[in-house]
């Protein structure tokens, strides 16, 4: 019953660590749609899978190293480990979401997690019996002080803004203490034992007997990079760098030794052996680095290549190595032990010999297709661990139920010290997986190359037989207002190119070319450089960000040299968009929208009680129906288009909080407001927030809107609103309806605003409250002799309105602040047919229905109309 009571409870553990695992791949397959992409993806990893592991799994073998359970057992370990799980959410959410108060209670359960950690371990060990291995818990113990300090780091940092000084040193400090401290720390004191256990390799009387050494060698180096940090001096970081390596180097020197008495091929041990590896690669990194940086930016932008080797090479395979030894150990009868471990043991050469090799080929300059490519690779073999582990649960559960249970058992059996020798795998199956691992890396940078030639130095631009010429250009681009600078980029034909990219304008912005060549998006201040291949012909350059290019944002590449007939660097160079992948082409307004379909909610509520009005708007990203069988990814405020209509009477105050959850930068407008735009109007990056507040003091119905450039595109593309602001003498009616007409300019299904459609003013879609005709087959629904109150606002961009209700007149008519008609007019028998409004105005009309029946509503521009700007109200 113990048995199954411990196996069951890992299980359970290790499922949290599965569900980090899970929210690492999901942050890497959407990177480029997150905001902090890098941050999210380092910290989900670290953070959340890698430090949940080394909770269970310390615990686990400080049990065994002690003989003696610890203080509160399994309990302690479910504590600790929710500590950490809600922290670790606290901070990743806190982040995203710019809530600085989640932020540090999130950073605070974080710290208590691991405080407590540390007081386990050392109760534990000091209550144990005398044992060889019994002192590695002080690794564990230390370690989590180590994540105590890290911690504090990191919130510290988060405090700071982006050119202070000191955020730059606190970042160094973090890394060094987190990634050397918290994980490195028990990785060293783990691996003395675990290694030769992993590898069945017989044990030495003097095996281990370094580790006191180990463990203060590795805490004075990181007491010598906090002091580098503290005192502004990088060549102390860089000497308590080569420390920290002088420890690891203790404990691979012994390993080296162990590795050659393996008994047989696993991928636990080929995946912990590599870890190994790379973890001293990003240390010596760490310390060349920080020991040859002139400024401290300087050294952190290098300590950024140390990001991909320690997360890929170390951090995952250490994880998984471990997991692929102990999740076997786990089920108990060596049968099912067997049977899980076959599973975990598919294609072990071949998987650990393919991710290795990917990394170090993806390190090396190739093109960026191919970088792509290798990373989809490794990342297809992490994601198979996932899958042979379930499998291997499956299967030993299954052999579980069929083998006798074992007569006795002790805490020393789980790591199976010095256990018989199983048969290592015949040579020819060895050498087969590595010539498959190495076909498939091939495999993959042919690949790419093929996709981007030109980035390899093949030519496909035609025009031009420059050859090569051995030599490289490299140029510096950086970005002023809405153009790249320079924007025409001159290259001896034959030469290689490389751009030194910096974003050093205020808007989120990439530099993409046309062979396919480009940066990531990078914020206002980031850099990227890259390499664009051999120039033989003339190319293009551009911002793929939406509307970017339209603005301006394009440059030219000059192959000097190659030839007459190069193009005039400055023509116009057309669309971005192809016209047949346009949505557009699946438009049919005969169309109704499916069973389920709920319209944009038209009826209005009367203004909130109160003179103070708090909102929050958040700006996301959505892929959106915008009519039947034709979707959009829109940018909307609180998750619709047109945003939520406030409401409110003269004087009122309206405090605004605009969030930017997008993948842009992206801003706010509100016409209800008078007041100096510099500040309150300004773009935000993607994770800032803006505080808005504004008194309104004069009635109507205004606009608000993105006002970040293109701002046509950004309203074309759904960010949109109306401030409601009652008039003093406004009189009750039967029912208020708002109806706010934009217009939509498709790219591809499912792809934002074409922004060279806007300029042509020619829309695919006229609708009213963003979905074409949706009124129409869902009317509104009022009773004969009702008096209803239509509050109208044109948000354009570019379309002007002409609001008109077949069958119906209007008694009363507001338009931009007064009336135009009320109640009849000075004869009491006038009436109005049409409300008409240029973009961004609005006003209300008012009408009585006299008989049921269905009275359609349009636009009475009637192309405008027969594009989705109609509607009806059903009058019962």
């Amino acid at each position: 019953m113990q048995n199954l009571e411990r196996r069951t409870w890992y299980i359970i553990t290790n499922s949290v660590l599965g569900l980090w695992m899970l929210a690492a791949i999901a942050a890497v397959i959407a990177h480029r749609f997150l905001p902090y992409s890098t941050w999210l993806m380092v910290h989900v990893t670290m953070l959340g899978a890698v430090s949940t592991a080394i909770l269970i799994w310390s615990q686990h073998f400080a049990d065994t190293l002690t003989r003696r359970q610890a203080p509160g057992g399994r309990v302690s370990l479910g504590i600790r480990l929710g500590l950490h799980t809600v922290g670790a959410v606290g901070v990743v959410a806190g982040i995203l979401l710019s809530v600085m108060p989640v932020i540090l209670a999130g950073a605070v359960l974080v710290a208590a997690a691991a405080l407590t950690h540390a007081t386990v371990m050392t109760l534990q060990l000091r209550g144990a019996l005398t044992s060889r291995f019994g002192p590695l818990v002080r690794f564990y113990a230390i370690s989590a002080l180590w994540l105590v300090v890290g911690v504090g780091l990191g919130f510290w940092m988060s405090q700071l803004p982006a050119d202070d000084p000191l955020r730059s040193r606190l970042f160094v400090a973090h890394v060094a203490v987190n990634l050397l401290g918290w994980v490195g720390t028990t990785v060293l004191g783990t691996v003395i034992l675990f290694w030769p256990t992993v590898l069945h390799a017989r044990m030495r009387p003097t095996d281990g007997r370094q580790s006191p050494l180990v463990l203060t060698t590795s805490i004075f180096g990181i007491v010598l990079v906090l002091a580098g940090a503290a005192a502004g001096v990088l060549p102390l970081v860089a000497v308590g760098a080569a420390v920290w390596l002088a420890a690891l180097g203790l404990v691979l020197f012994e390993g080296i030794r162990q590795a050659k008495d393996a008994a047989r091929l696993s991928y636990a041990g080929l995946s912990i052996g590599a870890a190994l590896c790379w973890l001293a690669v990003a240390v010596v990194f760490l310390a060349v680095g920080a020991g040859t940086a002139q400024t401290w930016p300087a050294a952190v932008e290098r300590l950024a290549w140390i990001v991909q080797p320690f997360i890929a090479g170390f951090a995952v395979q250490i994880v998984l190595g471990a997991l692929s030894y102990l999740l076997p150990v786990i089920m108990g009868r060596p049968n099912a032990r067997k049977a899980t471990e076959t599973e975990l043991d598919r294609g072990a050469v071949f998987r650990a010999a393919t991710v290795n090799i990917g990394i170090v080929a993806y390190l090396l300059p190739v093109p960026s297709v191919v970088k792509v490519l290798l990373s989809l690779v490794v990342f297809s073999v992490f994601i198979a661990f996932l899958v042979l582990a379930v499998r291997g649960i499956v299967v030993g559960l299954r052999e579980r139920k069929t083998e006798p249970a074992p007569t006795t058992h002790t805490p020393g059996e789980q790591l199976r010290i010095g256990a018989k020798p199983q048969q290592t795998k015949p040579r020819r199956a060895v050498s087969g997986q590595l010539v498959t691992a190495a076909s498939v890396i091939l495999l993959a940078v042919a690949g790419g190359i093929a996709v981007d030639p030109a980035a390899a130095g093949i030519n496909t631009l035609g025009g031009s037989e420059a050859q090569a010429t051995g030599e490289t250009t490299t140029l510096e681009v950086t970005v002023d207002g809405m153009r790249f600078v320079p924007d025409v980029l001159e290259v001896p034909a034959g030469n290689r190119l490389v751009v030194e990219f910096t974003n050093t304008g205020t808007d989120i912005h990439d530099l993409t070319f046309a062979n396919g060549v480009s940066t990531e998006r990078l914020a206002p201040g980031d850099s990227e450089t890259i390499d664009v291949g051999v120039i033989s012909d003339d190319m293009e350059g551009w911002c793929s960000v939406t509307g970017h290019r339209a603005m301006g944002m394009e440059l030219s590449v000059v192959a000097v040299g190659a030839g007459d007939d190069a193009a005039d660097p400055h023509h116009n160079h057309g669309t971005t968009s192809d016209a047949d992948d346009s949505a557009a082409a699946d438009l049919d307004f005969h169309l109704s929208p499916d069973a389920g379909f709920v319209p944009y909610d038209a009826e209005l509520d009367p203004a909130p009680a109160g003179a103070v009005h708090e909102i929050t708007l958040p700006v996301t990203e959505e892929e959106t129906d915008v009519a039947p069988g034709v979707t959009q990814t829109l940018w909307m405020f609180d998750g619709t288009a047109p945003g939520p209509v406030l409401r409110g009477s003269v004087g009122d105050v309206f405090n605004v909080t605009l969030v930017n959850n997008g993948s842009m930068g992206h801003s706010i407008d509100f016409h209800a407001g008078v007041l100096a735009p510099d500040e309150p109007m300004r773009t935000i990056m993607p994770g800032e927030s803006l505080e808005y507040t504004f008194t309104a003091t004069r009635a109507g119905i205004w606009m608000y809107h993105c006002a970040t450039m293109p701002m046509s595109s950004h309203i074309a593309n759904g960010m949109f609103g109306a401030v409601i602001i009652d008039p003093p003498d406004l009189a009750p009616v039967d029912h208020e309806f708002v109806m706010v007409q934009s217009e939509f300019y498709l790219g591809s299904q499912g792809g934002p605003v074409d922004p060279d459609a806007v300029a042509t003013q020619q829309p695919d879609i006229v609708a009213f409250n963003g979905y074409a005709n949706q009124y129409r087959d869902v009317p509104l629904e009022v009773q004969a002799g009702d008096t209803v109150r239509f509050w109208v606002l044109d948000a354009g961009p570019n379309v002007a309105s002409s609001f008109h209700v077949i069958g119906g007149q209007f008694h009363t008519v507001w338009k931009e602040g007064d009336y135009t008609l009320k109640d009849g007019g000075s004869t009491g028998v006038g009436g109005a047919q049409a409300l008409g409004l240029a973009p961004a105005q609005g006003g209300f009309v008012e009408l009585t229905f006299p008989e049921a029946g269905t009275y359609p509503f349009v636009s009475h521009i009637m192309s405008d109309a027969e594009k989705g700007a109609t509607g009806a109200v059903h009058v019962s």
